[in-house]
């Protein structure tokens, strides 16, 4: 029997199979996982051995569930600091250098107290040394242009920066998600499949996707 306690999130897919969002990956609680089943808006992917009982009625949790109805996508994503980092390839756009999103900054083009706003278009990812020499000063002031001008990306730019990234991205603290593209032996599969183990601690061990195009995630882990 499940404690009701632990952690069991459910992974939710599309209609369509693929992750109702991305980044951040779309994860509902084994509550809500387990209202949407009884109310048959959701079909079970897959399951957790563990299972939730009344003294009537027993389930296993699911571990991956999929929409009945399709949910259009967001053309244009939301103005945070994960996308500019997502649309930047977790870089700095002054010296190139890969980083984790933990490491990265938040940097105003045209400094706000120079009129800059806080837009796509003035905002690019950076390192702390970069950030800190920038300071305060104009691009040409200091010689220092963004490697990539900022603009606003389409979904579909930040889905491919993670599909093609393989970086280690801090969530929240004490857990990552990697991404990135996993090889595949049967190519003819084409619905996810999915791979979670919890420890008797309750955290996530791994979550592994195949889907049926080069894929986005390939390990979760929590603590």
């Amino acid at each position: 029997m499940m404690n009701a306690g632990c952690f069991a999130p459910a992974l939710v897919l599309n209609a369509d199979f693929r992750p109702l969002n991305y980044f951040p990956l779309s994860l509902w609680s084994w509550q809500d996982a387990v209202k949407a089943v009884c109310l048959d808006r959701v079909t079970i992917v897959s399951e957790y051995e563990d299972s939730i009982s009344s003294p009537s009625f027993e389930m296993k949790l699911p571990s991956v569930i999929a929409l009945k109805e399709y949910v259009p996508q967001v053309r244009n994503p939301a103005f945070t600091r994960f996308n500019v980092f997502l649309r930047d390839k977790f870089s700095c756009q002054y010296c190139g250098t890969p980083h984790a999103a933990a490491d990265l900054t938040f940097d105003h083009v045209v400094p706000r107290s120079r009129g800059g706003r806080t837009t796509w278009q003035n905002v690019v990812a950076a390192c702390s040394p970069c950030n800190l020499r920038k300071a305060n000063k104009l691009p040409e002031q200091c010689g220092m242009m963004p490697l990539s001008m900022p603009v606003a990306p389409h979904i579909w730019q930040l889905q491919e920066n993670g599909r093609g990234s393989r970086r280690t991205i801090c969530m929240n603290p004490g857990a990552t998600i990697s991404t990135g593209t996993p090889s595949f032996s049967r190519p003819e599969a084409r619905r996810a499949t999915f791979k979670i183990r919890m420890s008797e601690d309750q955290t996530r061990s791994a979550i592994r996707i195949a889907v049926r195009q080069p894929c986005w995630i390939t390990a979760f882990s929590a603590a």
